[in-house]
């Protein structure tokens, strides 16, 4: 789902990093990216990001902040063919949007049948910030042929509790709203949940969860009047 020639941003996090890892085989990507990474220097010294078919700052890597290996900064160095810019312009949605194919991966510490993704806390007690999650997610609506993609994995505590939820827990965050989400990625597949119904969005999010917490999602899903 990641086309050739597209500019990628990578959250923070084991997963969106490890999206980097898997983009190997991709040929003449560019990077417009909050965070810059380990797997983006991988990414550029294997030639897959030459950032040559980006419609602005072409052949230029931008991003607003690192975080990494010493071989990351070292390769930052002097380095021209890279640009620190400020947050502020670089997540700019409208700023994204100008670049085409923008293709955008997050992560989340839960989401509820309504595709209300929250990354900032566990109910009421704080875990992180926003970052630019929301901001990237707006700018890939904009771009022609952009798509953005909440990745995470399907259960935590060791399979013990589901990411997918029936609501949020009480007091969570709402870091990317049910009218901005896009893709929900797990490791059982990826659903498109914009344009959808709360009764399909529903469905689409149990077929990804995990089997362990299927039945139990489907039947709360009926209980909330969701799923007839």
């Amino acid at each position: 789902m990641v086309p050739n020639g597209a500019t990628i941003q990578l959250g923070i996090g084991g997963i969106p990093n490890a999206v980097g890892t898997a983009l190997m085989c991709k040929e003449d990507l560019g990077i417009h990216t909050e965070m810059f990474t380990d797997s983006m220097v991988d990414l550029i010294e294997a030639g897959v990001v030459t950032n040559k078919k980006k419609n602005i700052h072409k052949n230029k890597t931008i991003a607003s902040f690192a975080w990494g290996s010493k071989k990351m900064y070292d390769y930052m160095d002097e380095n021209i063919s890279l640009e620190m810019h400020p947050v502020s312009y670089v997540n700019d949605p409208y700023v994204i949007g100008k670049l085409d194919n923008f293709i955008s991966v997050n992560s989340c510490i839960e989401i509820d049948f309504f595709g209300q993704a929250c990354a900032e806390s566990i109910g009421h007690v704080n875990f992180s910030g926003p970052g630019g999650q929301l901001d990237f997610v707006r700018g890939c609506h904009v771009s022609k042929g952009g798509k953005s993609f909440i990745a995470i994995n399907s259960t935590a505590k060791n399979g013990t509790i589901s990411k997918i939820k029936p609501m949020l827990t009480p007091g969570a965050a709402v870091t990317t709203g049910k009218n901005d989400i896009d893709y929900v990625v797990t490791e059982f597949g990826v659903v498109r949940l914009k344009g959808l119904s709360v009764s399909q969005r529903a469905k689409a999010l149990i077929s990804i969860a995990h089997p362990n917490f299927r039945e139990e999602l489907t039947a709360e899903a009926k209980r909330m009047n969701i799923l007839m």
